[in-house]
């Protein structure tokens, strides 16, 4: 069998990189040679050791990935070898009411590949071919892995409705943040980032946003001031604090939709009478269908989103130590990648 090199997670903030052998594709699998893999927040998360109960230590992470076709299990058609691809990390599992109603990726079985089975922070990679979506041919490798995250925020944008014209606040500059802000100006809205990191606000506004840092203006005033009093047809909640939180209903226009993007760790406080008084919604989003990542794939081939801002650094796999390490540290990365591949 072929060795590649791979990164285990073990526990207690620390990584592994060891030989493995490859194994075949299974039936209805498909083998990926893995370019890059973008360190997610939830990659974070468990490497913190709040997802030992779930992963475990003998668990390879990684799901922002990007690679090549390098093998074909038995029974899979319309793929062929050296196809450029990403893999949509979500396997529903057995039927259920959930995906009956043709919700696959919030079923009640919901698996996640690179959490509650291996990821692709190892070279090779099989996976079902269910999650493959081909990319064009012309797509960077690297700007590929951010298609994952980027879908987060398709999804995010096409919840809320947004239409072109409207006035929109991003609570909240971090990765998501930024993503779910230039997708939603390139949907034609216009976009306020609100944010409290000065480093967080400089990369907004080196991306042309308009920022407001709500520890010096009054957000709700600032955005009435720019909207003539009527506020944001559409809020996301990305910051995951209390104050985010009161922000949303604050700078909330009537009927004004607004998308809980976050991840509370805590169960927040929510003014439910500007629901009630101005007709507000309130929307859960949770990562993404198929056809968030066809328009994510779109949206950075078309150049919609800044990749290379966004990328700040590239580390190899045999420094995956190094890369969380320093991620974790620092004020001012906004996603970090592993070159996994040697030929990536």
């Amino acid at each position: 069998m072929t060795a590649i090199t791979a990164a285990y997670y073990r526990g207690d903030k620390t990584f592994e990189v060891t030989q493995i052998a490859a194994t075949p594709p299974k039936a209805g699998e498909v083998q990926i040679k893995v370019a890059y893999c973008g360190i997610c927040g939830t990659d974070l998360h468990a490497y913190h050791g709040n997802m030992d109960a779930r992963v475990g230590f003998e668990r390879i992470l990684g799901h922002e990935m990007s690679g090549t076709i390098a093998a074909i299990g038995d029974g899979v058609a319309g793929w062929s070898v050296g196809d450029p691809v990403v893999v949509r990390p979500l396997d529903p599992g057995a039927p259920n009411p959930a995906t009956e109603r043709g919700h696959d990726h919030i079923s009640h079985n919901l698996k996640f590949i690179g959490l509650d089975s291996n990821g692709a922070f190892q070279e090779l990679w099989n996976v079902p071919a269910f999650t493959l979506h081909k990319l064009p041919a012309d797509l960077r490798l690297d700007h590929a892995a951010l298609i994952e995250p980027v879908a987060v925020a398709c999804h995010d944008v096409r919840l809320s409705g947004l239409e072109a014209g409207e006035d929109a606040v991003v609570i909240g500059g971090g990765p998501i943040g930024i993503l779910v802000a230039m997708v939603a100006r390139d949907a034609g809205g216009n976009v306020v980032i609100s944010e409290v990191n000065p480093h967080r606000l400089e990369i907004a506004q080196k991306l042309g946003f308009d920022t407001i840092n709500p520890l010096e203006t009054d957000l709700k005033e600032a955005i009435e001031n720019r909207t003539a009093k009527k506020g944001a047809d559409v809020v996301f909640e990305v910051s995951g604090t209390q104050p985010g939180v009161d922000a949303m209903t604050q700078v909330a226009a009537t009927r004004s939709r607004i998308v809980m993007v976050a991840i509370h760790a805590t169960k927040p406080t929510i003014d439910l009478f500007q629901f009630f008084w101005r007709e507000l919604k309130l929307i859960g989003a949770r990562v993404y269908e198929p056809e968030d990542y066809e328009k994510a794939i779109a949206v950075v081939a078309s150049g919609g989103v800044d990749a290379e801002t966004v990328i700040t650094d590239v580390s190899p796999l045999s420094d995956i130590q190094t890369a969380f390490e320093a991620l974790d540290k620092s004020p001012t990365a906004m996603k970090s990648l592993i070159k996994v591949g040697t030929e990536a």
